[in-house]
């Protein structure tokens, strides 16, 4: 083995008032993580390019050299759900959301308050596939938690618009408002035709689920309902991106693992815990310990069969970034130092080996969303540097100086 890459969802974060004016890694007590950094040199990433507010698809195709627009994220999230897709079907991310109604289409909530348990999924996508009618074959599949994939089946264009008001064409920091229905992005009669297929089942998904005894029970249970969808990246084609036969993936994320498949990576990965009640940090928690420990499993099992790499993503960190709560952000890059780091300290050091630490984006608690702002990026080589803390404020003075992400694997010396 030659190499590991581990990449935390979101790490990337702003001083926070919360935090005495630090940032989440900043404030984190993280040894492990440290030591690596004296033994190495830190930088910062563009992960796309500077002033880019990457969403996690842009993101992983960016830091594994490919154009940050190859394939849409409704192909990766269909990939990683095992869905198979024929030339044509057209794919798009979803989250379950909550909207007030149809007429004056405010967006109260772009994921349903985020205590949509698995059960509850599982029966209002029933409802969905069995209920909604339209004059092409669909499917709409629950991946986690709030998120989903909806296929429409036969020749349909991609050239529509996000539904999703956060992620607009035109940048990422817009928040709750008034639901945008999709619309064609080219003057092609198809284009026309395949927005209005997808509004045609967003307003019958919202009759379907707005009065379902699911939604009617958390209401009474003060939560709000999953009545609606926001959707995204709308994707008809696999295009071809750089191949990484060499390499394993640990992911457990949908969208991870539709990329890793795509790339022609190993893929070691897990079913994550079910959400079985409305507290999505304990589910998170629950994730994050069952992900530290597997991934030690997949450095085992990528070495014994003599892969080069092992690519890890992290996903939970990015959570409480979305949900301004930069305490739990710090206590789980914690846990991650404490019960993931301290074995690969180890690991690389026994077998000499280079690790490679960054983010996908930055997303400051502060802000509730992505940003531009470049993420801190470590490189283990066993070679006493004298840095003495791997965060965000450390990095902006790192001997790697600031790397563009189509980079990022060349300047570390990861190979293909």
């Amino acid at each position: 083995m030659k190499g590991i890459l581990v990449v935390i969802d979101g790490m990337g974060d702003l001083p926070h008032d919360l935090l005495n004016g630090k940032t989440p890694l900043e404030a984190a007590h993280k040894p492990n993580l440290n030591f690596l950094a004296s033994r190495g040199e830190i930088g910062i990433m563009d992960v796309v390019r500077k002033d880019f507010i990457p969403g996690s698809g842009e993101a992983d195709l960016s830091l594994f050299g490919n154009d940050c627009e190859a394939i849409s994220r409704g192909v990766m999230e269909a990939e990683g759900g095992n869905i198979k897709l024929v030339r044509g079907d057209l794919a798009l991310r979803t989250n379950f959301a909550t909207l007030d109604n149809l007429e004056s289409k405010n967006i109260i909530d772009r994921r349903a308050g985020r205590t949509l348990t698995t059960k509850e999924a599982e029966i209002l996508s029933r409802a969905l596939n069995k209920q909604v009618k339209l004059p092409v074959k669909f499917l709409f599949k629950p991946l986690l938690q709030h998120r989903g994939v909806l296929i429409l089946r036969g020749g349909f264009s991609d050239m529509i618009s996000n539904t999703d008001i956060e992620y607009s064409s035109k940048g990422r920091n817009i928040k709750e408002g008034k639901v945008l229905f999709t619309q064609a992005l080219d003057d092609d009669e198809n284009s026309s035709y395949t927005a209005n297929v997808v509004n045609e089942f967003l307003t019958q998904a919202f009759s379907v689920l707005d009065k379902h005894p699911v939604n009617q029970y958390r209401i009474k249970k003060g939560l709000l309902p999953a009545n609606f969808f926001v959707t995204r990246g709308a994707g008809i084609e696999k295009e071809k991106i750089n191949q990484y036969t060499k390499w394993a993936a640990c992911v457990y994320m949908p969208l991870e693992i539709g990329f890793a498949k795509l790339s022609g990576m190993q893929v070691y990965s897990f079913k994550y815990p079910k959400m079985k009640n409305y507290d999505v940090y304990e589910n998170l928690y629950s994730g994050l310990k069952k992900a530290c420990k597997f991934a030690i499993k997949s450095v085992k099992k990528a070495k014994r069969k003599n892969l080069d790499y092992i690519y890890i993503h992290i996903k939970e960190p990015d959570i409480p970034g979305h949900d301004n709560k930069p305490l739990e952000k710090k206590t789980m890059l914690e846990y991650i130092d404490k019960n993931l780091f301290s074995y690969l300290v180890k690991f690389v050091s026994k077998n000499k080996i280079k690790i490679a630490v960054t983010a996908d984006h930055s997303t400051p608690c502060r802000l509730k969303s992505h940003s531009a702002d470049p993420v801190p990026v470590l490189l283990y080589t066993g070679v006493n540097s004298g840095e003495k803390s791997f965060d965000e404020l450390s990095s902006r003075k790192g001997g790697l100086g600031k790397i563009e992400g189509k980079e990022f694997l060349n300047k570390i010396g990861f190979k293909k």
